[in-house]
């Protein structure tokens, strides 16, 4: 027997092509289907979407930051701004204090001089007081009364001596 030579078929050859051609345009259009599209889309998303909602979450975040920061600089700028004109008003204040010191001096010297004049004379109280002590025998009750009147009738003359003064430049 005589070995078989292969000859090619033209119709099986035919045959197999269109075959191969439809099952190839078949997984093109399975492929290629709008709900694997579809499917594909969803799967990018899910995977995207998460990372971008936390970095717009962040950005918000940061936008916040910064507005709260711009504000705090233009409040900082403001009252700089503001405390270059209180100049004036510093300056008011500073010479407030120094007519108060300048009163305050004054009334010192007048109050030294005052005493000055009213310590030449000899004060009724200290004469009451430095007899009290000699009264040993009176109960503490009355020495203390003593010194209470005698106290009473000194800031009396005190008050009458300084009225007269004060009505005599007049």
């Amino acid at each position: 027997m005589a070995a078989k030579v292969y000859q090619p078929d033209q119709e099986l050859e035919t045959k197999v092509k269109k075959a191969t051609e439809r099952i190839s345009e078949n997984m093109h259009i399975v492929a290629n289907e709008p709900s694997l599209a579809f499917y594909r889309l969803q799967e990018h998303v899910r995977k995207a979407l998460p990372p971008m909602v936390e970095k717009r979450v962040e950005v918000l975040a940061l936008q916040q930051q910064l507005l709260g920061r711009c504000y705090d600089v233009e409040y900082a700028v403001s009252a700089i701004k503001t405390m270059h004109g209180a100049g004036k008003s510093f300056e008011n204040t500073l010479e407030f204090i120094k007519n108060a010191i300048f009163f305050k001096q004054q009334l010192k010297y007048e109050e030294q001089r005052r005493h000055k004049k009213d310590g030449n004379r000899d004060s009724v109280y200290k004469r009451l007081s430095a007899h009290i002590a000699t009264l040993d025998h009176l109960p503490d009750e009355i020495s203390d009364v003593v010194r209470e009147t005698a106290n009473r009738v000194e800031s009396m003359m005190n008050h009458a001596r300084y009225s007269t003064e004060v009505q005599k430049p007049n």
